[in-house]
């Protein structure tokens, strides 16, 4: 099976990501407009709020593996790939019970920093699932990552009242950049750059065996 995709990744990230900048905008507006909550939780992380980026990652990651399987180009073998991908998702939360089993609170610097460094260990893993694919979500990710951390510094240095700025419980009064430094930079830069690869891995995956089978038949 080929690998490479022949659509410039550019162009084949571009709308995605422009959509994904206006939810983060839409959802910084509700938040300071206070509309309502169930849309635009104002919670730490936030919320489970149902106006947010990171259910997009379903959608084009399913879309991202639709589009390259149709063009040609699919993963060398599903069963592997969605086998990996689903272990590389499955790490962050063994490594929770692993924590909890081992007394660590989930507040704790400590369960952070494996967090972290767990993220990176699936992220490599994730990458095997299908690497054509894991290069476009890599993309996709900082994509949509970053303007994220630009409205968190905005929101952090204004104390806009919005989950951009709101500390995770037990956090430590700090300066401004401090703060920004370890509930945005790292945390966007790590555990969410793995959630964008791994989940975008399944669903594209899967998708790419749905277009696939459509193509054969």
């Amino acid at each position: 099976m080929k690998e490479a995709h022949s659509q410039p990744l550019p162009s084949l990230i571009l709308g995605p990501a422009l959509i994904t900048l206006a939810v983060t905008l839409l959802r910084l507006v509700g938040e300071l407009l206070n509309w309502s909550p169930q849309l635009f939780s104002k919670a730490s992380g936030g919320g489970g709020s149902l106006v947010g980026i990171s259910w997009l990652v379903l959608v084009f990651g399913a879309w991202f593996g639709w589009t390259m399987t149709r063009a040609g180009h699919r993963p060398g073998h599903v069963g592997r790939g969605l086998g990996l991908a689903i272990l590389a998702f499955a790490l962050l939360p063994a490594l929770g019970v692993a924590t909890s089993a081992l007394g660590m609170s989930q507040q704790s610097l400590g369960t952070f920093v494996v967090y972290v460094i767990g993220s990176f260990v699936g992220l490599a893993v994730g990458l095997q699932a299908w690497p054509a694919l894991g290069r476009v979500l890599v993309a996709y990710a900082f994509a949509a990552r970053v303007p994220v951390l630009l409205v968190m510094l905005l929101a952090i240095l204004g104390n806009w009242g919005t989950h951009y700025d709101a500390p995770p419980p037990g956090l430590p009064e700090m300066a401004p950049l401090t703060k920004w430094f370890f509930i945005g930079v790292i945390p966007q830069m790590s555990v969410w750059i793995w959630f964008t690869v791994v989940v975008g891995s399944i669903f594209g995956i899967v998708a790419a065996a749905i277009a696939g089978r459509g193509r054969r038949a």
